[in-house]
């Protein structure tokens, strides 16, 4: 896909002049709406992702009976940040 796309942003005059204003040294807005784009994308990749794992636990928890309070995983995750801070601590 070779095609140039304009993002509409830039025909408000009031955004451009905004996004001009939080520039860094030696960057454009061009590289700011690609930066954030890109950064879009990959946030909906990993939304995506995250999702799908929920959706998949969800299927493995029916499937298998076995359920976790929030009691249990807060325990779980309090046990691994404690062992792991014990590792540290050597």
């Amino acid at each position: 896909m070779n095609e140039t796309v304009k993002p509409s942003v830039l025909d408000d005059e009031d955004f451009h002049a905004a996004a001009e204003s939080v520039l860094r040294e030696g960057e454009t807005v061009a590289d700011l709406i690609d930066r954030s784009a890109r950064a879009e994308v990959e946030y909906r990749r990993e939304q995506a992702e995250f999702v799908a794992r929920g959706l998949a636990a969800l299927e493995e928890a029916e499937r298998t009976g076995v359920w976790y309070t929030t009691e249990d995983v807060l325990s779980m995750m309090r046990a691994k940040l404690d062992a792991a801070k014990a590792a540290q601590g050597k």
